[in-house]
């Protein structure tokens, strides 16, 4: 499954370890905002490995290791639902680099993830299931990274005509329902948690949004994840792909712009989620030259987002489920917060823009009982930031001076 440069790489790469962690903590906290934006003052939370075993105002168990954390907020680890972090840092040099390649640098990516506040992601798309290798490399203890949740190869309708000819077909690859079928299960077999179909164009420049995958494709994979037991998330920039893919029953819709009101009150009846990835257009905006686009591109950019912001503004007041998704590629690890304030632009309350990035993230990832919160029970992913998150979204965004993740501190910026 593997090239040999790549497993050689990561043979070399086991040497790296995820930092060790005394068995209980005690952290204190002035302030603890949970997701729903209850605040608690003066409490400590008392972490048994890696999980939470109380938040309350007792003092610390004796033989605790104490942490003082009562100058700062706390709030639970983020989760960041669309990331990509192994498509190395710059564009123009990708295709110069192996995949391996790709890989190792994707750790800056990672740690810069835990350094926003993010402890989760849901990576999004990558070559020879190097996010699969990723994922069990930071759950074996071996890479210091946020907890990831993976696709393998998203799902599309063939880019060749070689493969319409009879030639095999890439990984994810597919034309008509029962080729979309074997493709999700082939990354279920590959060990993957979700399963994503590319449903339309739209990428870094591109903002066209032509639907490119059939309803009855988008169905039939849909069908076949779920009597496996698993989510499927659909790519669609342009509202017919989101319309079939409401239809079609996708857990969650990424992207989306220009959606009318029945396909906006389906997905609210549906509990259908939506990751509009606001802001990575603004990154691309703000790249174009670096990345060389074509003239008129960042026009193009900027009528996109204004699209896909409306697109979001009426999701909200409609009630569907909104979740925060950076779609983080290149050199935007670190930034993945920022779609939190195109999400007060588009009428969430700072505590609502807290909870899409924590408690409704974490009910899509079915995980609400085990991430999102900071609560007994839970996995102690616990993040301290500087001032009040709950008057101020840029709190959480600008911050962030301490994470824990899995009980272990993987980011410390407090001023010493």
């Amino acid at each position: 499954m593997f090239k040999t440069g790549l497993i050689a790489a990561l043979v070399a790469l086991v040497l790296f370890a995820a930092p060790a962690s005394a068995a209980t903590k005690a952290i204190k906290f002035g302030k603890l905002v949970d997701s729903s934006g209850r605040v608690q003052e003066n409490v400590t939370v008392v972490v048994e490995d890696n999980r939470i075993t109380s938040v309350s105002a007792a003092a610390p168990p004796a033989g605790a290791e104490v942490i003082d954390l009562s100058g700062y907020t706390g709030i639970p680890g983020l989760i960041d639902a669309h990331t990509h972090m192994t498509y190395g840092p710059d564009p123009l040099t990708r295709a110069s680099r192996s995949n391996a390649g790709n890989m190792v640098l994707g750790q800056d990516a990672l740690i810069q993830t835990l350094e926003s506040g993010v402890t989760t992601v849901r990576d999004m798309n990558a070559s020879e299931y190097m996010d699969v290798t990723m994922r069990d490399l930071i759950n074996s203890g071996r890479w210091v990274g946020p907890r990831m949740y993976v696709v393998g190869c998203g799902l599309r309708a063939t880019r060749s005509r070689y493969n319409v000819a009879g030639n095999p077909l890439g990984c994810g690859e597919g034309n008509g329902p029962d080729e979309f079928t074997r493709a999700a299960r082939q990354q279920i077999a590959a060990g993957v948690d979700w399963i994503k179909i590319f449903g339309s164009t739209g990428s870094g420049e591109d903002v066209t949004g032509f639907q490119t995958v059939t309803y009855e494709e988008m169905k039939a994979a849909v069908d076949a994840t779920h009597a496996m037991g698993k989510r499927i998330a659909i790519h669609s920039y342009g509202p017919t792909g989101v319309r079939d893919a409401v239809r079609a029953g996708a857990d969650s819709i990424e992207h989306g712009a220009d959606l009318d009101d029945a396909t906006i009150a389906e997905m609210a009846k549906k509990k259908i989620f939506f990751v509009p990835t606001i802001d990575h257009n603004r990154y691309y905006f703000d790249n174009a030259e670096r990345f060389r686009y074509q003239p008129g591109a960042k026009e193009n950019l900027t009528n996109y987002i204004g699209r896909n912001l409306e697109s979001t503004r009426k999701a909200i007041k409609a009630g569907v489920q909104v979740v925060m998704g950076s779609d983080a590629i290149f050199s935007m690890f670190g930034q993945n917060t920022r779609e939190l304030e195109w999400f007060v632009k588009a009428g969430m309350t700072p505590a609502q823009a807290l909870a899409s990035a924590t408690t409704t993230a974490a009910r899509m990832m079915g995980m609400e009982k085990e991430i999102g919160s900071v609560a007994p029970g839970f996995y102690a992913d616990i993040v301290a930031v500087e001032g009040d998150p709950l008057k101020n979204v840029g709190v959480i965004i600008n911050n962030v001076r301490w994470v824990m993740k899995d009980g272990a501190v993987v980011v410390d910026k407090r001023k010493k």
